[in-house]
C-alpha cells in the first residue's frame, strides 16, 4: 500500500484570528482528532497506569521512547514480539522519539560527533552509539506509526556558533534518516531545530519543509527557557512549516503552554509532567495546579476538579486522596495520573471544539484568566 494511503491529515476547521486549528490524522493504528496531548510512556508503559486506564482518560495516541526501550527490553526483542503495539498491547496509534532529546539531557554521560552519540548507559555504564541510520533501524524494529528524526537539541542558553553546528549537524542527520527510512508503515517527522535565533528556526523550518514529510515537529523547547521565548520560537516558526501537515510541539505539556501551542497552530503535544505531577502529588484544575497534601484537603470531600468527570473525579475526594499520599499508598499517584492526563486531554478535546464552533480566541483567553490568576 503507498505511503500517502496510510497517513493523512485533514484540517476541518481553522480559526479566523489566529492560527489555531481542528483536524484529523490518519495512521495505520486508526485517526487521531486534533489538537492532541499524548501521554508519555517511556518503557513501553504510561507510569502508574494500565492500557485499560489510559483509555479512559480519552487518550487517542502515546508516545515510547526509543532510546529507553533500545537499552531495555532491546528493540530485538520487541521485534519478536511483533512491535510496540502487540508488545504492549495497546492498538491505537505509537510514536517514537529518535533518542535525541537523550542526547541533550544526558549530557554528561554522552559525546557527540559528525557520525552520531556515543554515550553510556546511566544505569549500568555500559558503552554504546546512536546514528541516525542506528536510529531508523531501532525505531523500525520497535514499529510505531510515527517516528522521529535523529536530530542535536542546543541547550539554553547556548552561542549562537553552537547552535549553528548542531543545527548543521541536525539537517545532514535528516537527510541520512530519510534516505534510511524504507518503512511505509512509519510516517518520518523531521525536527525544527535551531535554539533561540530566529534565523537559524527559520533555516531549519525551510529546510526540513523540502522532505516529503506526514508531518513536522518543533524540538528544542521546554529546556530552561521562558515562556515568552518559548512563544517567540512558536511565532517565528510555524509559518513556515506546511499549512497541509501536522505540527508537533516536543515536550510541551501544562495546560498554558498548550493553549499557546494550539493558538499558533500546534496540532500534537507530549510531556511527562502529568504524570510526573502526580507522582509528587501535584493535580490540574482551571485554577492553577494544586498540591493534594495540603492540609486544606484534609476535610475536603470534593472532587479534585468539579464537573471533572474522569474515573479519580466521579469515585473520590480530596480527602481520601490526601490520605493515600499521606500514607505513601500507590494508588495516590495512580488516581492523580488518570485525572492530570484526562484534565489535558479533556482542555485540547474542549479547545478544538470551541475552534469547530468559531469561537477559540473568547474561550483560550477566560481560560488562560483562570490559569494565570488573572
Amino acid at each position: 500500500m503507498p505511503y500517502s494511503d496510510f497517513f493523512n491529515f485533514e484540517i476541518l476547521k481553522s480559526s479566523e484570528k489566529s492560527s489555531a486549528r481542528a483536524g484529523i490524522f490518519s495512521t495505520p493504528h486508526g485517526k487521531i482528532e486534533t489538537p492532541i496531548f499524548m501521554p508519555v510512556g517511556t518503557n513501553s508503559a504510561v507510569k502508574m497506569l494500565t492500557n485499560e486506564q489510559i483509555l479512559s482518560t480519552g487518550a487517542q495516541i502515546i508516545l515510547a521512547n526509543s532510546y529507553h526501550m533500545y537499552l531495555r527490553a532491546g528493540c530485538e526483542l520487541i521485534k519478536k514480539a511483533g512491535g510496540l503495539h502487540n508488545w504492549m498491547n495497546f492498538h491505537k496509534p505509537i510514536l517514537t522519539d529518535s533518542g535525541g532529546f537523550q542526547v541533550f539531557s544526558l549530557s554528561k554521560l554522552r559525546k557527540i560527533t559528525d557520525e552520531g552519540v556515543y554515550f553510556q548507559d546511566p544505569k549500568n555504564g555500559s558503552k554504546h552509539f546512536i546514528s541516525p541510520e542506528i536510529s531508523m533501524k531501532i525505531q523500525e524494529d520497535l514499529g510505531a506509526d510515527i517516528i522521529m528524526a535523529f536530530d542535536e537539541c542546543s541547550p539554553y542558553p547556548c552561542t549562537y556558533e553552537e547552535a549553528s553546528r548542531a543545527l548543521d549537524k541536525t539537517n545532514r542527520w535528516l537527510e541520512i534518516c530519510f534516505d534510511t527510512h524504507k518503512n511505509y508503515n512509519q510516517a518520518l517527522f523531521p525536527i525544527v531545530q535551531g535554539a533561540f535565533w530566529n534565523d537559524l528556526r527559520i533555516k531549519s523550518a525551510n529546510f526540513v519543509s523540502k522532505f516529503d514529510a506526514k508531518g513536522f515537529a518543533i524540538g528544542g523547547v521546554s529546556v530552561g527557557e521562558p515562556m515568552d521565548i518559548k512563544n517567540h520560537i512558536l511565532e517565528v516558526t510555524t509559518p513556515y512549516l506546511p499549512l497541509d501537515k501536522p505540527r508537533y510541539l516536543m515536550g510541551v505539556g501544562t495546560p498554558v503552554d498548550l493553549i499557546n501551542g494550539i493558538k499558533h497552530g500546534i496540532d500534537m503535544f507530549d510531556c511527562v509532567l502529568p504524570t510526573r505531577n502526580a507522582r509528587h502529588g501535584t493535580f490540574f484544575t482551571y485554577h492553577g495546579n494544586k498540591i493534594i497534601k495540603n492540609k486544606q484537603y484534609e476535610d475536603d470531600f470534593t472532587p479534585l476538579e468539579q464537573n471533572c468527570d474522569c474515573y479519580a473525579c466521579k469515585n473520590h475526594t480530596k480527602a481520601y486522596i490526601r490520605h493515600l499520599y499521606k500514607t505513601q499508598e500507590a494508588t495516590a499517584a495512580t488516581l492523580l495520573s488518570i485525572h492530570n492526563i484526562h484534565f489535558l486531554l479533556n482542555l485540547t478535546k474542549n479547545l478544538r471544539n470551541s475552534i469547530l464552533k468559531g469561537n477559540f480566541e473568547e474561550y483560550s483567553t477566560k481560560l488562560l484568566e483562570g490559569f494565570l490568576g488573572d
